[in-house]
């Protein structure tokens, strides 16, 4: 759980790093790369995590299932949205919110993307774990896969996109095991 939740951060650091070196500068798909980097990468971070909290019983391993977790899920992900089409529109993005500036906006995109993968993680139970573990070691990948377009890094993109791929493999295959 914990490597998989260090390949996210990674990510997400690389997506940071290459948007504060100058978002502005690149091509469209790279920012896109950059942006995508930072949410997949965050989820998987905080996600791994506490899935390390769960496995290792630091944590409780029942569910914790908060009142309209559904909603405000979705609420953070179309705000995770919303400020990727901020950042992404050409010319000055943030001057509709003047008192804010795009790596402000930017940062608050990284704290919702960490934001989402501990609500997304603590609602599951101990015992499906292993699957969780196994669909993040997948994100990872894609983070990883993503981050290769980001810096431009063949290997990355291979490599990424191998482990996306047999995470999403064996995380299907876990889910019919355990459902039968």
């Amino acid at each position: 759980a914990i490597l998989n939740g260090f390949g996210g951060g990674a990510s997400m650091l690389v997506g940071m790093a290459q948007y504060l070196k100058g978002f502005e500068g690149h091509e469209f798909v790279p920012q896109i790369a950059i942006v995508l980097a930072a949410l997949i990468g965050g989820i998987t971070l905080s996600g791994s995590l506490i899935a390390f909290l769960k496995l290792q019983e630091w944590m409780t391993g029942k569910p914790i299932l908060l009142f309209g977790r559904h909603v405000f899920n979705l609420v953070l992900l179309l705000g995770c949205v919303a400020i990727a089409v901020i950042l992404l529109a050409p010319g000055p993005s943030a001057s509709l919110f003047q008192h804010l500036s795009p790596t402000s906006f930017f940062l608050i995109y990284c704290g919702i993307s960490l934001l989402l993968g501990i609500l997304l993680v603590i609602a599951i139970g101990g015992a499906d774990m292993p699957v969780v573990i196994s669909l993040l070691n997948s994100y990872s990948g894609i983070a990883v896969a993503i981050t290769g377009f980001v810096l431009e890094s063949n290997i990355l993109i291979i490599v990424g996109s191998l482990v996306g791929a047999s995470g999403i493999i064996l995380t299907k295959i876990m889910c019919k095991a355990m459902n039968r």
